[in-house]
């Protein structure tokens, strides 16, 4: 016998999600920062979690998704700045004002996608495109 190169292995293709599934989990997306708030970086990790595992199976959960992590990583930085500027005393203010964006405009976007429209962050650095 001849040494013939292995075979590789056939990856199973994602299942595409139906469109109520993948408004439900671009919503998901968003929403899942909320609990995850309680600390620096928690917010990011679910929504990163969710666009990582559904982002093959819906472009509207890969726009959302991606949304989601570049807004939740621009407030993690927003706060990370803000708790530094306590010590000048404005940072008490800001990040009380930072809070109430991050839970504005997330609410707004979950309710968006969840009626299956894409919604852009309107301040948001774009880490991944």
């Amino acid at each position: 016998m001849e040494n013939q190169p292995p075979i590789p292995p056939v990856l199973p293709t994602p299942t595409p999600l139906s469109e109520s599934d993948a408004r439900m989990w671009a919503m998901l997306a968003h929403l899942s920062a909320l609990p995850g708030s309680f600390f620096l970086i928690g917010s990011v990790v679910a929504p990163l979690a969710i666009w990582q595992i559904q982002k093959d199976k819906s472009a509207f959960v890969d726009y959302h998704g991606k949304e989601a992590v570049n807004f939740q990583i621009t407030i993690a930085l927003a706060t990370g700045v803000s708790l530094l500027l306590m010590f000048v005393l404005i940072g008490f203010v800001l990040i009380t004002v930072v809070g109430i964006i991050w839970l504005i405009f997330t609410i707004i976007a979950g309710i968006k996608a969840n009626n299956g429209e894409y919604y852009r962050y309107p301040i948001a650095i774009r880490f991944i495109k």
